[in-house]
């Protein structure tokens, strides 16, 4: 059964660091690109980063110089560590895994970046 399981979300002050983290099951991060979105209250859901296969990165530009997704394939997780938060970057973050033909998502958590 595939299942991506997000955590690491929280409560930080503006200026702190926090570190998600996506385990998945049931399939191999290492062959899907993975992805992390966001959506904050009244907006639409956004991709913040995501990493292929072949360990190619992309940052949506707001997050850009921030945030840095990694892949740990021994612990098929994947992971976004987040630095410099601001409160604007609060949301709930979903965990994405993409291949042929198929989209998986977790179920999110929340981060608040407030002081």
């Amino acid at each position: 059964q595939v299942q991506l399981v997000e955590s690491g979300g929280g409560l930080v002050q503006p200026g702190g660091s926090l570190r998600l983290s996506c385990a998945a099951s049931g399939f191999l991060v290492s062959i899907f690109t993975m992805g992390w979105y966001r959506q904050a209250p009244g907006k639409q859901r956004e991709l913040v980063a995501h990493i292929t296969r072949d360990g190619n990165t992309n940052y949506a530009d707001s997050v850009k110089g921030r945030f840095a997704i990694s892949r740990d394939n021994a612990k098929n997780t994947v992971y976004l560590q987040m630095n410099s938060l601001k409160p604007e970057d609060t949301a709930v973050y979903y965990c994405n895994a993409g291949f042929i033909g198929m989209d998986y998502w977790g179920k999110g958590t929340l981060v608040t970046v407030s002081s």
